[in-house]
């Protein structure tokens, strides 16, 4: 089915509620609107017959391309999933399979071909939340991905970028138009960069502490010709958010982003809306993400109208990754 580009997240979010997703074929942007591949026709939709579909190749299975060199115990513990940014590929190990690490990199770059690296992924520490990797294949860790008409240029050993998030910055991407935008937390530009691509903002003013992830900011600012539109800051949140300026707040982090809720609401005129992500018991959301807004509110003198929860990804065990979207008044 044909959706308008502002429209996609919204459709394709409900073709998959609804089970009518074809996931054998790609989603397909062209110039003006997405192709969203169905299964059948959906009543009261337009589906059309597309000319040039693009399909999905077989999951590459690790399992398989290993079975003749691990014990069936060490196959159990294989990696089911991996990320691919740009051209390096992210994947987790279980520690009990260290000393196969080389063969999985191996047999990892043997399915993608165009890849040259592949790190192995601990986790995340420290106050920056830096990734921590390893190379277990390849040199070259800085790589450029493209996605939605955007790029990135990031070094996935040094910057975290969540595949996870993709329906969200491009929904970012369709909001915006004519606004002044404070993005908290802009990263590698996430946020700043779909929206100032797509919607053209009168000014993205994108604040970001991390000395590395400002860096590829003020790059992909650059690469994407945003310059005008995205003002980068390196600095704390806490300290250099504007106040009573934007008519939209992006807070992009999670965990902690509580903390700086009176800040980012601080910095919306009467009428702005604020984009508040945060990760929540998956039994508490969106309650408890809604209540941390409208509290915030009140300390204030101000009012909080929710527009809209989304649930982004499942982030751990029993915790969801949630955006709550609010017009403070």
């Amino acid at each position: 089915m044909r959706a308008k580009r502002e429209d996609a997240p919204a459709t394709l979010k409900m073709v998959i509620a609804q089970g009518f997703l074809d996931r054998g074929r790609k989603v397909v942007e062209k110039s003006g609107h997405v192709e969203i591949p169905v299964r059948c026709n959906i009543p009261g939709l337009l589906v059309i017959s597309q000319e040039s579909p693009m399909y999905y190749r077989r999951a590459p299975d690790l399992a398989e391309a290993m079975s003749d060199q691990l014990l069936p115990e060490e196959m159990e513990l294989l990696p089911r999933g991996w990320h691919i940014q740009g051209d390096v590929i992210v994947v987790k190990i279980h520690p009990r399979l260290d000393s196969h690490q080389d063969r999985i990199a191996r047999a990892l770059l043997n399915f993608y071909p165009r890849c040259h690296t592949v790190l192995r992924d601990y986790g995340i520490e420290g106050p920056f939340r830096e990734p921590v990797r390893e190379i277990i294949a390849g040199t070259r860790t800085e790589t450029v991905h493209r996605e939605n008409g955007v790029t990135f240029h990031l070094d996935a050993r040094k910057v975290m970028f969540s595949a996870g998030n993709l329906n969200e910055r491009m929904r970012m991407g369709n909001l915006g138009r004519g606004e002044y935008v404070v993005d908290m937390f802009a990263g590698i530009g996430y946020f700043s960069l779909p929206m100032a691509v797509h919607s053209r903002p009168r000014k993205v003013l994108a604040i970001e502490l991390n000395p590395n992830a400002y860096h590829y900011l003020c790059l992909n600012i650059k690469k994407n010709g945003v310059e005008r539109i995205v003002e980068p800051v390196l600095g704390d949140c806490a300290k250099v958010t504007p106040e009573g300026v934007a008519d939209r707040v992006v807070m992009g982090m999670v965990q902690v982003t509580d903390r700086y809720l009176l800040k980012g609401i601080g910095a919306l005129r009467s009428g702005g809306v604020l984009h508040y992500h945060q990760t929540v018991p998956s039994w508490m959301h969106p309650k408890r993400a809604v209540c941390d807004i409208e509290e915030a509110a009140r300390a204030l003198g101000r009012r909080s109208e929710i527009l809209g929860c989304i649930r982004v990804k499942k982030y751990s065990p029993g915790v969801v990754h949630s955006v709550v979207d609010a017009r403070i008044k």
